[in-house]
């Protein structure tokens, strides 16, 4: 039987408008407008990442102390958002391959850049399907390289080649294919376009695949 591991934001919840106005509200800072195409490449990297991204866009240089700052201040602006979020924005289909595994007793596993994963799962009840957490806490490296996703495998006592993960960002598949396991694209499928499978959206995924991914 393999695993599943999911990437959190834009697979299981859309948090990714919550991130573009905490992110826009920091580049506002040295008059920078982050547009919704470069929101893009912030996708599954992590938060000190994606700063570093915003001021080589902005062509912005700051010290050590001044980049902690924005990066506090980032941080507190999308706890302040995502304070709101309910049940009704888990995204389609995910409800259904959860109950999947618990039926069928498949190991899952989160695999996620975010600090606030656990308070995520938690605001959307979600926490008790997963028998692992790993985030931006647990891990050095993000995306593309592949830690976060080794290490979820290694809590499920899980080899990495039984191990299917659904991502919905380029950084993400990357990192799948880099361990070994299979990729699950959910989104544009040129961004996606070296996973083993493309969905619009997990719903697009019935049982006999299901059954399939989950090698039963």
């Amino acid at each position: 039987m393999n695993a599943f591991i999911f990437d959190l934001d834009g697979v299981i919840v859309d948090t990714a408008k919550y991130h573009y106005i905490a992110w826009r509200e920091i580049g506002a800072s040295f008059n920078f407008k982050l547009s919704e195409s470069q929101n893009e490449n912030l996708k599954g990297i992590s938060r000190a990442d994606s700063l570093d991204l915003l001021l080589k866009w902005g062509e912005t240089d700051l010290d050590a102390d001044q980049k902690n700052e924005l990066l506090a201040q980032k941080n507190n602006h999308y706890l302040e958002l995502i304070q709101e979020m309910g049940k009704d924005e888990i995204l389609p289909g995910v409800l259904t391959i959860l109950n999947f595994t618990q039926e069928n007793k498949i190991p899952v596993a989160l695999g996620s850049a975010s600090k606030n994963a656990q308070l995520i799962l938690k605001k959307l009840d979600l926490l008790p399907y997963f028998n692992s957490v790993v985030d931006g806490t647990h891990v050095k490296q993000s995306k593309p390289n592949p830690e976060v996703f080794l290490l979820g495998a290694q809590n499920l006592k899980t080899a990495a080649e039984s191990c299917v993960v659904f991502e919905d960002a380029s950084a993400g598949i990357a990192a799948a294919k880099s361990a070994g396991m299979t990729a699950i694209g959910v989104g544009d499928p040129e961004e996606l376009k070296d996973a083993d499978y493309i969905f619009n959206s997990l719903e697009e995924i019935n049982l006999t695949l299901l059954k399939k991914l989950a090698a039963i």
